[in-house]
């Protein structure tokens, strides 16, 4: 992240307008008790994750956030992990859900962020939710990022790039600037 956008997403003011779409983006899906977050960036999420939800484990690909989640959720019940959402360094069906809270726009291609879809897909459970939200592009965002990773998505090539990873029953919701998506793992079969 540049230090603008470094600066925005350390602010408090952001840490309070997460607080207040979380709920709205999680409401009425399921995700166990274990549960993975891919891209913490500064933690907030991870805090408001960490009071709803019995085991968090944060992935974070910059070494400087991920300490610093590290040492700011202290003896509680998240575990974080410094790797790449592309490759992600846990066993199959390791978490009973999963979400990405507006950070997809960071992974550098379409291509690495279709790989994150299908390495979270291997990593929770058949039948568990990957849900989140993330931004919708325009000229803000395209501000907001000089000189730093934006490959927005766009919300209507979601559903059919989440089922192409192993999603199904994939919802997608604009609201504004902002978008909401949601799949659940489809069942294997024999």
């Amino acid at each position: 992240m540049n230090r603008v956008h470094r600066w925005i997403c350390a602010s408090g003011r952001w840490k309070k307008e997460l607080e207040e779409f979380l709920p709205k983006v999680l409401d009425g899906i399921e995700f166990g008790d274990n549960i993975l977050e891919i891209g913490p960036g500064f933690g907030y999420t991870t805090e408001w994750l960490r009071r709803h939800f019995k085991q968090v484990t944060a992935l974070e690909i910059d070494p400087d956030l991920a300490h610093l989640v590290r040492n700011t959720i202290l003896a509680t019940n998240v575990r974080v992990v410094q790797g790449d959402g592309t490759a992600l360094p846990f066993k199959d069906k390791s978490f009973s859900g999963a979400v990405a809270f507006t950070m997809l726009h960071h992974v550098p291609s379409v291509r690495l962020q279709n790989r994150l879809f299908t390495e979270v897909c291997r990593v929770i459970r058949p039948g568990a939710m990957f849900a989140g939200v993330d931004s919708a592009g325009g000229l803000r965002m395209r501000l907001l990022h000089i000189a730093d990773v934006l490959v927005p998505i766009e919300p209507a090539t979601l559903v059919p790039r989440l089922e192409g990873a192993g999603f199904a029953g994939v919802s997608i919701k604009v609201d504004g600037r902002r978008f909401r998506f949601a799949g659940v793992r489809r069942p294997e079969t024999i």
